[in-house]
């Protein structure tokens, strides 16, 4: 008998997803930050065994009160992920606000088995965790509810367990040799942006986009360019630094990355370019892979 089913994960800004996404592939494949609101796209990782394939997607934190277009679209793939999850994973941590009433609403009236799961229970209490559980459970009754430390690989294997369990009888949805729907192109952009949400601060990282111009591969190297995009000119100097030395850390550090996640040496070339609105315009977003 072989299982199969789309495991959809949602939650709240840096509540830790990516985190509980990479532990769970056992790859990084979605950026982890400190800071909130990194995962602009929905990610896939499929991981294979002998009787079962299991496609998690790491969907972007719900944003309450879109300030731009971009938001909009990052919204919509989470009303994707209610849709055509097999199984639903909540995520929230301890002392952490309660979903609003209305995504509650969603969750229980859904057919799909939930999971709820409590992340960073290593920065809390036990009384204050069993108590948020006890609250979870009179909202979702319904819900298996998981108490986990992601970075910690803390209670990991119970939820892989509980995930087996109710995975649906099915054929695999990928070939058993693929890691996730996303192109090695995806990957390198989302790297970059990772290290412009560690390097820079303020606005800078959360105005910025960054598109593959080439990804050409040699023999022993492969060559890629990059564009960063920002909103403002002023965002372009910052991303600059005093006669370049900020990008230089930037690029030098992507390439790193770069180069163990591919395996293999990497030429990569950095420009920085304004396109002004680029998060309210509706033709660049989707020239950035932002779908509705």
């Amino acid at each position: 008998m072989h299982k199969a089913g789309f495991v959809n994960i949602i939650g709240y800004p840096n509540v830790g997803k990516s985190t509980l996404m990479n532990s769970m592939v056992g790859e990084k494949l979605s950026i982890i930050t400190s800071k909130a609101q990194t995962t602009r796209h929905r990610i896939m990782g499929i991981v294979n065994g002998d009787n079962f394939q299991i496609v998690y997607s790491d969907t972007p934190g719900i944003v309450k009160d879109p300030s731009y277009k971009m938001h909009q679209f990052m919204n919509q793939y989470i009303n994707i992920a209610l849709k055509d999850a097999d199984i639903l994973i909540l995520m929230t941590e301890p002392d952490y606000p309660f979903a609003e009433l209305e995504i509650i609403d969603k969750f229980n009236a859904s057919q799909t088995k939930v999971i709820i799961v409590i992340n960073k229970i290593d920065l809390s209490d036990q009384q204050t965790i069993v108590k948020q559980m006890e609250e979870w459970k009179s909202k979702m009754p319904l819900a298996e509810i998981i108490p986990v430390s992601a970075i910690n690989d803390f209670n990991i294997e119970k939820l892989f367990d509980f995930i087996i369990e109710f995975l649906p009888v099915h054929e695999a949805y990928y070939p058993k040799d693929e890691l996730t729907d996303k192109s090695m192109r995806f990957f390198v952009s989302e790297i970059i942006r990772e290290k412009i949400l560690v390097n820079y601060k303020k606005e800078i990282p959360y105005s910025t986009e960054v598109a593959v111009d080439q990804y050409k591969e040699e023999d022993n190297l492969i060559r890629i360019s990059t564009i960063i995009y920002v909103a403002r000119d002023s965002q372009k100097a910052i991303i600059l630094g005093h006669q370049g030395q900020a990008i230089k850390r930037t690029a030098s550090a992507a390439r790193k990355d770069i180069e163990e996640f591919i395996g293999k040496k990497v030429f990569l070339e950095i420009t920085v370019k304004v396109s002004k609105d680029w998060r309210d315009n509706e033709s660049t977003l989707k020239h950035f892979g932002y779908t509705q």
